[in-house]
């Protein structure tokens, strides 16, 4: 088996099929097809054997689609980086993963730190010019049409995607070709993705939602995929106006900006399903969302960890606020903190196997093994389950933040923090935010007699952390509430706030 195997059969079935529609121009999947053999070749050619690792520092842009795909075919295992890291970041996962080759674009360039990245041989240039670099252009010149997918164990790894931990480090989710064939298969069997549907991708294709239940869904599917840079509510909506869009994937976030743009029923009138994930839809978005537009949002829930679904919400029997209930060949219970199981009405800690859990995470046995003790994969987010199998979410870990469906876990913000002269003691915590779901906030104390305003600690993070990890708020106080042993009372500072 081969993820790259869907975009080889459409291709070989109807190579004139629209896969990409991108800024005004169209990629078939004929084409799509041979420009993957090119640069699978290319990476064959440059050392790429299975089982290296390839990064993917891009934007939403074809080039990724096609790295995605060069990587597989090869038997590489293809690295996702946030598009949005900055260089301390970016250096992180590259050594962590021994990345060999990195694909980027020469405005992503300069925060990829060669000189501390040693295992990095080759970067290649995958929009814009940069000096002494390789082009993309040049390594599918060098290629050939013609390269079939490697035959990969089911338990062979695919792909990293990071997931940022409790450590305050990101830890590589291992997820293998049979995790990702499966589960793209189940999204499609839940969502009835078709190869008459085009599909909207604007989240971004660095995150296992895009990446699987869109991207690689639409290709099992042979679905058209309508991809943009990013999520501008008037270039996307007019768009999907005009490319009959049928399929539209969100978060929370942006149905509260739609709803709050009143937009006018016309530009969504192609669209026959809307689809929520990454983080809980309030109830009353959901039904106001209905009302306005017609169709129901349905909701999934899963983790990176599960690739990502491992609950759907469904089309035959939806009920508003629960993010549905098991999908196919997977198990989804609710356990108390000693992991049991508890009956329905319980809340407790969410727990799930089956055949889209990961692998493991990428050279952490310890962790691995505390994630998936028992066999099952422990989610750290809470909910319950109803009498039909319902799971609804209660609330998250303590101590995450979930700002527009990206996890921020405190710790790593504190690491960074922390590398601040000025400052002595730290703690990062989440407030609620009526349109991101939450803000990420810290209480600073400094040391005795340093002199620090609230903006330069923003100021500081903007250059070291990606955009949605960054404070919107930090508070200079005198000390921190904290427990009789020692701990900061996070809880407290949620209430002042």
């Amino acid at each position: 088996m081969n993820i790259a195997s869907h975009v080889e059969r459409v291709a070989l079935q109807d190579p004139g099929r629209q896969a990409i529609v991108f800024e005004g121009k169209d990629i078939s999947y004929g084409a799509l097809e041979a420009c993957a053999c090119a640069l699978a070749h290319s990476l064959r050619a440059n050392g790429v054997r299975r089982g290296d690792r390839i990064a993917l520092y891009l934007p939403n842009i074809p080039a990724f689609m096609l790295a995605y795909l060069a990587g597989e075919k090869v038997g590489a295992i293809v690295v996702s980086v946030n598009s949005i890291f900055k260089s301390e970041e970016v250096k992180y996962i590259l050594n962590d993963s021994g990345a060999k080759v990195v694909f980027t674009t020469a405005e992503l360039l300069p925060n990829v730190p060669h000189r501390q990245c040693l295992a990095v041989q080759a970067t290649v240039i995958c929009e814009g010019v940069a000096a002494d670099q390789v082009l993309l252009g040049d390594w599918l010149a060098a290629g050939k049409p013609e390269f079939r997918a490697e035959v990969m164990a089911a338990d062979d790894a695919a792909v990293l995607l990071y997931s940022s931990g409790t450590t305050g480090f990101p830890k590589g989710v291992t997820l293998t070709h049979n995790n990702i064939i499966t589960n793209t298969r189940a999204a499609v069997n839940c969502s009835h993705h078709s190869s008459k549907d085009r599909l909207a991708i604007f989240l971004p294709l660095f995150h296992v939602f895009a990446q699987n239940y869109i991207m690689n869904a639409g290709f099992v599917a042979g679905a058209t995929l309508v991809l943009f840079r990013r999520f501008v509510p008037d270039v996307v909506l007019d768009e999907i106006q005009r490319q009959r869009v049928t399929m539209f994937f969100a978060v929370p976030t942006i149905y509260i900006t739609l709803l709050g743009a009143n937009v006018p029923k016309e530009k969504l009138a192609s669209i026959r399903y809307y689809f929520s994930a990454a983080a809980t839809m309030p109830q009353e978005i959901s039904r106001r969302w209905t009302e306005t537009y017609g169709p129901a949002v349905h909701e999934g829930y899963g983790l990176t960890e599960c690739s990502p679904c491992a609950a759907y919400n469904h089309v035959s029997k939806h009920k508003f606020g629960s993010v549905g209930t098991a999908i196919e060949d997977f198990e989804v219970k609710i356990f108390d903190e000693n992991d049991k199981e508890l009956p329905p009405g319980e809340w407790g800690e969410i727990v799930m196997r089956g055949p889209g859990v990961m692998k493991e995470y990428w050279g952490k046995p310890k962790d691995t093994a505390q994630a998936l003790r028992g066999g099952w994969l422990h989610s750290g987010d809470i909910g319950k389950m109803d009498e039909e199998g319902y799971v609804f979410i209660v609330d998250r870990v303590k101590d995450m933040i979930n700002v527009s469906g990206f996890k921020v876990w405190p710790a790593e913000v504190e690491h960074y923090l922390y590398q601040i002269p000025q400052i002595k003691e730290v703690a990062v915590y989440g407030i609620p935010d009526t349109l991101k779901g939450e803000s990420v906030c810290a209480a600073v104390v400094l040391n005795e007699g340093a002199q620090l305003g609230a903006e330069d600690v923003i100021d500081w993070c903007k250059e070291k952390l990606a955009a949605y990890k960054t404070p919107a708020r930090v508070d200079i106080v005198k000390e921190l509430p904290k427990s009789a042993t020692g701990k900061i009372l996070k809880r407290m500072l949620r209430q002042q706030a």
